[in-house]
């Protein structure tokens, strides 16, 4: 079986892809606060961004697992089902936190000012892509996607602050969950 977090190492494209405009360092691993989640499955940080915020693997295997992501300011939500799908989101969408609707329209606005900034981003996208070896799938189908991992199976993953015992806010209130 394939690793991709090694692959990403590997591939000079892919992580510099990951790293801007993915904001996606696997070197960031560690959270700024101690947490925990309420369902007492492991939780295993292994990528971070710029921010602070963090990328986590939810229970016991290997990248099939599901991913949490948090960020600093203590929002969370359960954004992809194994790291293949969390890269997927990242390379096709890489302006995902910017979302206020998740709407087609919204998407190619952010597309647009992303495609302002680097010009050549779908070429990068598509090797790095390449070198990883992932299908990319349509912004409809990864917004899709993303939507029910975080409202639907997503409940089940609450991200707890240590110290007090209070739960994260989730990421994506605006949609029910």
């Amino acid at each position: 079986m394939r690793s991709l977090l090694t692959a990403i190492t590997a591939h000079d494209e892919a992580t510099d892809y990951l790293t801007w405009p993915g904001d996606f360092e696997l070197d960031r691993n560690d959270h700024v606060e101690p947490v925990h989640l309420a369902s007492g499955a492991t939780l295993e940080g292994f990528a971070g961004d710029g921010t602070g915020g963090t990328y986590f693997f939810c229970g016991d295997g290997g990248e099939e697992r599901p991913v949490l992501y948090a960020d600093s300011e203590g929002g969370a939500a359960l954004i992809a089902i194994g790291l293949e799908e969390l890269l997927q989101l990242l390379l096709v969408t890489p302006w995902w936190r910017d979302f206020d609707d998740f709407t087609a329209e919204e998407c190619r606005k952010l597309e647009a000012e992303y495609l302002e900034d680097i010009p050549e981003l779908f070429a990068l996208r598509d090797r790095a892509a390449a070198a990883l070896d992932i299908t990319l799938p349509t912004e409809a189908e990864v917004l899709t996607r993303l939507r029910h991992t975080a409202t639907v199976t997503g409940q089940d993953f609450v991200l707890i602050f240590t110290p007090e015992g209070n739960p994260y806010d989730n990421l994506f209130n605006r949609w029910g969950a």
